[in-house]
């Protein structure tokens, strides 16, 4: 490779060569496999040429770095026995184990890394050995480099597309292969279906032609004999691959209520432990996925449908996911488990005619103009997707809390939508799935295209937390999936931008007055500073920068690949700075804007740069390019960089802003009931017993005062309770209190 990496150290390395090809369309069809905690299967890749990838002399500038040396061995794999698919039927409907992993059923020999070496096998197996030194300009093939880690890969081969009856519609006599997919992956928007039933049967079509692959500790190498740039080299490519049960990107576990279940953390590594891909962001792509598992089970993936099993063979149910909107290969989620549907008790014809299903084809989605995306059938240019206030949903988790989540997070779902969209607009995504996931889940939530991941942890916080845990994943449909950080070190342009939007989100989810809603959001700013300073305090300097790269932010290799500065160190999984500074620079902004004028040009923000990668400066820039002079107050793009993004410890116009500030009346009123409780906690304590009775009583009898002053009518039952077990209490109070219940 063109960098020198130390994958000990805590920087991440994305190796891919992005610049010279890009996978435009991933197909991944797998088995799910829980006896033996393996994903296992094949994924075919469709590329197109990158935009660097014709260099002088017509070879690639990438040097291969191995860990033993500076050769890079290539070999071909064991020959592997599989049945080829007919192709004139490519039916997507088969079986569980229609398709046969090399040593599966019986001893592996293979190695840890499924590659073979002829020094290490039987006879019949052949290699080859390539010297990745580039320095002899068009005397070497083209290698493709993969982002991969903890994967077992069997065997790649180029796929024979041009064998698919009826792909000579997609291209001009003479069928050439890569002619083929460079028109498929060219399809108009309009066409997405068609689209996407070409690329499952390309992706059935057979093999024709191994290559030569190998592997270190973060990538794939792929070669094809004779083929020296991007251009000349396979379009079509099948991986056959395991995943390890060690592997970082999937969590093999058990559910809350004792039954085996599987899914995708991704961070830190994102997902190249569950397929080989290309990593960087600038590598967006769409997929579509079929995933086998046991009939008991369910399986939840990032797509636009609502997939439903098919049931197959030997116990065993079949699920199909796709997307058409591209999107990182990073964003890429799947869970499986017995996960339990819930549904709402009641649906008003009002709910039914706002969560009306939509498919890209049931408008013309140009009607809005040309977005400056990629083309994709957008929402954005949707007029029936533009007013839907509440999409399609559904809720999920293990049965034994099915009740809580009835209970606490259905009723929640819709209006956290609608707040959402009254403040942000089109909804980018079609549907959602919501999931509640096991118990070792290492983070309150993690969103994803069309699923969001809940700890089960925000449900008994009730309403509260589990409403503003949701509206912030919700967030990230626009601020970090529909417009996503060019470079992953500007964290804040995710996070950042959610924490300050779940407090908004969750006022109007609770249709609060916009004095109660003024006052929520102050109690929450200033828990807020308090964590910060505890932050600042207690963490490296270095860590606490929010564009670590500074003018090399958005830098790659010439090749694409990059690396993510601290995106191995332990401690960043911990820290909370980039929420934290993210969110009081935007809160920062807004007061200084006005709300009307901050929140009106958010939304013209999300229309201009929706679906594409943007950094800082094009944020800030367009901000200040659409307010009045006279609003800016001496705001520019360097000052704001200066004194938020590239300085650690607390921003100076943060801590005037904390210094100069009083508190609100629900602070202080906070603060007060917490002095009392610390003045209660010092009092002499001479009988231990009754006083502890004496204190629980008295925090029962102040809850029941809050429940009845704010007309909580969810909690009346403990009130009723309180007057009816506390008989001393009741005596004295019981008249004031049923006086003054509504």
């Amino acid at each position: 490779m063109d960098m020198k990496l130390d994958p000990s150290r805590d920087d991440l390395p994305l190796l891919a060569n992005t610049s010279h090809i890009l996978v435009k369309h991933y197909v991944l069809d797998l088995d799910v496999d829980f006896e033996s905690q393996v994903i296992e299967g094949t994924i075919v890749l469709f590329f197109e040429p990158g935009n660097r990838f014709e260099k002088e002399g017509g070879s690639t500038e990438e040097t291969c770095q191995s860990e033993a040396n500076e050769a890079c061995k290539f070999r071909m794999p064991e020959p592997c026995h599989i049945p080829v698919t007919d192709t004139r039927t490519f039916s997507s409907k088969v079986g569980c184990h229609d398709f046969v992993i090399c040593g599966k059923g019986e001893k592996d020999t293979s190695g840890k890394d499924g590659n073979h070496d002829n020094r290490e096998q039987a006879s019949g197996i052949s290699s080859s050995e390539y010297c990745c030194d580039t320095g002899n300009a068009g005397s070497e093939d083209f290698l493709l480099v993969l982002d991969c880690c903890d994967l077992s890969v069997v065997k790649v081969e180029e796929v024979d597309v041009a064998a698919v009856p009826g792909i000579e519609k997609f291209t001009r006599p003479p069928k050439l292969r890569n002619q083929i997919v460079r028109e498929l992956v060219a399809l108009p928007a309009d066409r997405w279906r068609e689209q996407l039933d070409c690329y499952a049967r390309c992706s059935q079509a057979p093999g024709c032609g191994e290559l030569l692959f190998d592997t270190d500790t973060w990538s794939l190498q792929i070669r094809k004999t004779g083929a020296q740039t991007a251009t000349d080299f396979p379009h079509a490519i099948r991986i056959r691959y395991r995943t390890k049960p060690q592997g970082r990107s999937v969590t093999w576990t058990s559910d809350q209520s004792g039954r085996p279940c599987v899914y995708t953390m991704g961070s830190p590594i994102n997902n190249r432990a569950l397929f080989p891909c290309q990593e960087p962001p600038v590598a967006m792509s769409t997929w579509q996925a079929t995933v086998r598992a046991a009939a008991s089970f369910v399986v939840l993936m990032s797509g636009e449908n609502s997939a439903k099993p098919t049931q197959l063979r030997e116990g065993c149910s079949s699920w199909h996911y796709y997307v058409t909107m591209p999107m990182p290969a990073s964003t890429f989620t799947i869970a499986v488990g017995s996960w339990t549907e819930m549904k709402p008790e009641t649906c008003s014809s009002n709910d039914l005619a706002t969560e009306r299903s939509f498919s890209p084809s049931e408008a013309d989605f140009r009607y809005a103009g040309i977005c400056g995306h990629m083309e994709y059938p957008c929402r954005f240019q949707n007029a029936s997707a533009t007013t839907q206030e509440i999409i399609p949903h559904r809720v999920f988790a293990p049965l034994c809390l099915q009740g809580a989540c009835q209970e606490t997070l259905l009723p929640l779902v819709p209006a956290c939508l609608a707040a959402a969209h009254s403040v942000l607009g089109t909804h980018p995504f079609s549907r959602l799935d919501v999931l509640i996931v096991p118990a070792n889940f290492p983070s309150l939530g993690m969103a994803s295209p069309h699923i969001i991941f809940l700890s089960q942890s925000t449900l008994p916080g009730r309403s509260h937390l589990c409403g503003t845990r949701l509206c912030h994943e919700i967030a990230h449909a626009w601020f970090g999936l529909a417009l996503g950080a060019r470079d992953w070190t500007e964290e804040w342009l995710s996070e950042g931008f959610a924490t300050h939007l779940e407090d908004v989100f969750w006022a109007r989810a609770q249709q609060l007055a916009p004095h109660e809603a003024q006052e929520q959001q102050e109690l929450r700013a200033g828990l807020r500073w308090r964590r910060l300073q505890d932050e600042v305090q207690n963490s490296p300097k270095e860590m606490q920068v929010l564009r670590p790269n500074k003018e090399k932010t958005g830098h790659v290799s010439d090749s694409g690949s990059s690396v993510i500065k601290h995106g191995l160190n332990p401690e960043k999984v911990f820290m909370q700075v980039h929420y934290l500074k993210g969110y009081f620079l935007l809160r920062f902004l807004a007061q200084r804007l006005g709300d009307d004028t901050y929140f009106s040009f958010l939304r013209k923000f999300v229309h201009t740069y929706h679906g594409q990668l943007i950094l800082s400066q094009d944020f800030l820039q367009m901000l200040l390019e659409n307010i009045p002079e006279e609003k800016r107050l001496e705001l520019s793009v360097e000052n704001i960089f200066r004194d938020w993004l590239e300085s650690s410890g607390i921003p100076q116009p943060l801590q005037r802003e904390r210094q100069a500030g009083a508190e609100c009346g629900l602070a202080r009123q906070v603060s007060a009931e917490v002095a009392k409780w610390v003045r209660v906690n010092r009092r002499p304590r001479k009988r231990k017993r009754r006083e502890t009775e004496e204190v629980f009583e008295e925090v029962r009898h102040r809850w029941c005062e809050l429940v009845v002053k704010h007309r909580h009518t969810g909690a009346y039952r403990h009130v009723e309770r309180f007057l009816q077990e506390d008989q001393e209490r009741s005596q004295r109070d019981s008249f004031s209190y049923i006086s003054s219940l509504p």
